[in-house]
C-alpha cells in the first residue's frame, strides 16, 4: 500500500538513516528533524528512530548500514545501530541475490572497506551471506596497492577477500547472480594455474600476458 503525505517530518521518519532524512528548500534552508547534519559531521551512521523497526521494513537496510559506514562513517560505530544489525542478521538470507550483490560491491568500492568488512566478521554478519570472506588481511594489502595505483575495483577486492578455489568461486558467483563476465573474471583471479612472480623475466611475463589477457594479468599482479 502506497500512501502520500504533505508532512515532511512523517516522510523523513520512514527513511533509513538520519543523513538520508534531510530535505532542502529552494532557498537553501535545510529541514533536519533527526540530526542528520550533526551525524554527517561526526561521521556517525545512525538509523532514524528504532533501528529494528527500520530493518524490519526492509532487511536490505542492514547491509546498507555497513555500506554507509564504509563510505561515510568513522569509528566507533553507533552502538544501537550495530546491536540491531547483529540481532537481525539472520534475516539476510531472505534478500534476493541481486540486492545483496549490489550492496556488497558498493561496500567494496569504498576507499578502504577492510575495517568495515572486519567489523562485519567480528559481529558475525558475514556468516549469514558470505561465510567464505575470511581473507581480510589480504584485502587490506590489495587496497593499499590499488590506492597507490588508482586502480580500485570491487570485484577484484571480492576475489582477494575469499578463501575459495575455482569451483568455489563459480558457486559463489551463481549465488550472488554475478554476470557471466564477472563470474569468469572471479574464477580467473582465484585459479592457481598462474601466479605472477617478481622473478619472471620479460619473456615469461609476455607469455603470461598473452595466455590470460590484459585484464586477468593485471588482476593477478
Amino acid at each position: 500500500v502506497v500512501a502520500f503525505t504533505d508532512d515532511w517530518e512523517a516522510d523523513a521518519a520512514r527513511r533509513d538513516f538520519t543523513m538520508n532524512a534531510m530535505s532542502l528548500e529552494p532557498d537553501g534552508r535545510i529541514h533536519d528533524p533527526f540530526g542528520g547534519v550533526e551525524d554527517l559531521r561526526a561521521g556517525r551512521v545512525r538509523f532514524v528512530g528504532d533501528p529494528r523497526q527500520r530493518i524490519t521494513e526492509d532487511v536490505l537496510r542492514l547491509l546498507r548500514y555497513f555500506r554507509f559506514q564504509a563510505h561515510y562513517g568513522k569509528p566507533p560505530p553507533d552502538s544501537e545501530s550495530l546491536a540491531a544489525c547483529r540481532e537481525m542478521a539472520h534475516l539476510l538470507p531472505r534478500l534476493s541475490a541481486e540486492r545483496v550483490r549490489t550492496e556488497l560491491l558498493k561496500l567494496l568500492a569504498a576507499p578502504d572497506p577492510a575495517p568495515v568488512v572486519r567489523l562485519m566478521r567480528d559481529e558475525c554478519i558475514l556468516d549469514h551471506f558470505l561465510a567464505r570472506a575470511t581473507e581480510i588481511d589480504r584485502l587490506d594489502r590489495l587496497v593499499a596497492i590499488e590506492t597507490r595505483l588508482s586502480l580500485d575495483d570491487p570485484l577484484r577486492r571480492l576475489a582477494a577477500l575469499l578463501r575459495v578455489d575455482a569451483e568455489g568461486a563459480r558457486h559463489l558467483a551463481q549465488g550472488l547472480r554475478l554476470s557471466n563476465r564477472e563470474r569468469d573474471r572471479l574464477v580467473a583471479i582465484v585459479d592457481v594455474a598462474l601466479r605472477p612472480s617478481p622473478e619472471m623475466d620479460d619473456a615469461a611475463r609476455r607469455r603470461a600476458l598473452y595466455r590470460v589477457g590484459a585484464e586477468t594479468w593485471r588482476d593477478l599482479v
